[in-house]
């Protein structure tokens, strides 16, 4: 859990606190403000609820308490090693981005549980949004939003509690209701929640939204009565770098001693990655493997609209006065999910270690192809009707090659956004800066540059959305104990992964892999069936049929046995 620190830590110099809060995990490190070292850091795991198909569900209170059980138990550590939690300076937030919280600002309660960045429950929402725009054209909000119309993105979710949530309408009624993604929440609450919280945002964070201009850098009028959404809940929008307000955390516990330290850096997780990836030149690009797939590419301080599928996002903001910088963003939705899927739903694997090991006891697919289409197809195809399948299955298919699938099946996601990535910019990427849990299975990382064709280049400190979230934190002006000088930057060893195929065997699984993604497509529409569940046994005949027959083979089977 720690690493490098020894019993003269106490002196070493300023530290920075970054809260990582993901949509598996919350997680609280601290960083060395002067070596980017990672002295301590505590994970808690988060429960996903799934109340009905597509729905994807989280707690905020819990939430805001695994944040709290992280900072506690990361500073008892620290205290073991003997480092001073004094010298933690400021302390940044990395979170997941769009996933949508509506509460009430004088009780402090939330109003219905968190609707996460993957839900689908919305897709009759946007149906409904897009009957109202010429042509029913998705990209039609693209020019100030940089987004598609989508379930993904926190606007139309919001749209849904204030549709189908009426404590959540009556609180906005009453002048009570707050609305923020993640990162507002826990920065209304740790800076005093119903007892001053500052209630605010950064622009990475509001760029997700769809009720963001990312021109203008401000909540956008027309865009906020196209989706209904009365401005006076949306948070305040500050830059990814300044002092939002101080911690507040109670005397008794260890972590006590925090209270009176600036949250001063905030950046959703990608943009966190990509800063704490040190991306800061046009076309410097960064892929993350969580629970979704997030590459991002620099494009500077102007938005470059995509022609294949990606995202025009803000990057960064580091600092009330400093320029903003864009990002073009291909997101895939389902990467790390699906090795927990393989986990938790069919049960082929007691752990993640165990499904890398199950991969690599064969070391191919077999021929079998894996689409994780589990809330449709996010980047380049945008395709809500999209669902999983598994193709090319034969009697000689077993769970290894499952397994290998589903490693294969991230990194040809990988390779899509991509391929749009290099049309939309022009130039080719010669490798791929890699961060993100899913890459220290080694197998999955030699399997994504053999899918590439290119190096993939994976830091030896993963823990890159942490450290972007620390380095906004400690450069912001008032803390300043962070240069983010490119002179000034701690050079990071890496670890490379070579292309160890021939590409014409790449092009042929790939060509294979786009075949399947076709089959997934067309699977789903939001229309209600017209007399509900339908089975085969409405039809009496038909029933009769299946039953009959059902009756024959296992009578058929038993005379077979005893004729034997």
């Amino acid at each position: 859990m720690a690493a490098g620190v020894g019993a003269q830590g106490g002196a070493m110099g300023p530290l920075v606190g970054a809260i990582d809060q993901g949509t598996s995990s919350t997680r609280f490190l601290v960083f060395n403000a002067n070596t980017s070292e990672l002295l301590s850091h505590h994970q808690v795991e988060i429960q996903q609820k799934f109340p009905k198909e597509g729905w994807v569900e989280q707690d905020p209170v819990e939430i805001l308490q695994s944040v709290y059980e992280c900072v506690e138990r990361t500073c008892e550590k620290l205290n073991q090693l003997n480092v001073d939690i004094a010298n933690i300076k400021a302390v940044g937030v990395s979170n997941q981005r769009e996933t949508t919280v509506v509460w009430d600002k004088l009780t402090g309660e939330p109003l219905h549980d968190a609707i996460v960045w993957l839900d689908l429950r919305t897709q009759p929402t946007v149906e409904r949004l897009l009957k109202r725009i010429p042509g029913q054209n998705k990209s039609f909000l693209k020019s100030k939003t940089g987004l598609p119309l989508s379930t993904y993105f926190s606007a139309v979710k919001l749209r849904w509690l204030l549709d189908n949530v009426p404590k959540v309408k009556q609180a906005v009624l009453n002048r009570r209701a707050l609305f923020g993604t993640i990162d507002s929440w826990l920065i209304w609450s740790l800076t005093g929640g119903k007892d001053g919280g500052i209630h605010c945002t950064d622009v990475t964070n509001a760029s997700r939204t769809m009720l963001f201009n990312i021109h203008s850098l401000e909540w956008d009028e027309e865009l906020c009565k196209f989706f209904e959404i009365p401005m006076e809940i949306l948070p305040k929008v500050r830059s990814s770098s300044e002092i939002y307000g101080l911690m507040k955390i109670s005397p008794t516990l260890s972590s006590g001693a925090l209270t009176g330290i600036p949250i001063s850096g905030c950046l959703g997780d990608q943009s966190a990655a990509l800063v704490g990836q040190m991306c800061f030149k046009d076309g410097q690009a960064k892929n993350t493997y969580g629970t979704g797939c997030f590459l991002l590419c620099n494009t500077g301080q102007k938005p470059a609209l995509s022609e294949h599928g990606l995202l025009t996002t803000v990057a960064y903001k580091l600092g009330r006065e400093k320029p903003v910088y864009y990002a073009l963003e291909g997101s895939v939705a389902i990467a790390g999910a699906v090795v927990r899927w393989l986990r938790d739903n069919l049960g082929i694997a007691r752990s993640s270690d165990e499904i890398e090991k199950l991969a690599a006891d064969v070391g191919t697919s077999y021929g079998c192809y894996f689409v994780p289409a589990f809330s449709g197809l996010y980047a380049p195809y945008w395709e809500p009707s999209a669902r999983g399948i598994i193709c090319g299955l034969t009697q000689f298919t077993n769970k290894n090659h499952i397994a290998f699938a589903a490693l294969e099946a991230v990194c040809f996601q990988t390779r899509e956004i991509l391929d749009a990535m290099n049309k939309d910019c022009g130039i080719p990427l010669s490798q791929l800066q890699v961060d993100g849990g899913m890459t220290n299975n080694k197998i999955l990382m030699q399997l994504q540059a053999d899918i590439l064709c290119i190096p993939v280049v994976k830091p030896s400190m993963p823990e890159t959305t942490a450290l972007g979230a620390a380095m906004a934190a400690g450069a912001a002006e008032g803390v300043g104990v962070w240069s983010l000088n490119l002179d000034d930057l701690t050079a990071v060893t890496c670890e490379c992964f070579e292309p160890k195929i021939n590409p014409e065997e790449s092009e042929y699984r790939y060509r294979r892999w786009k075949k399947a993604v076709k089959k997934s497509m067309g699977w789903e529409t939001s229309e209600p069936q017209e007399s509900g569940e339908t089975s085969i046994f409405c039809s009496l005949p038909l029933g009769f049929f299946v039953m009959s027959s059902l009756l024959m083979l296992i009578g058929a089977k038993y005379i077979s046995a005893y004729c034997k």
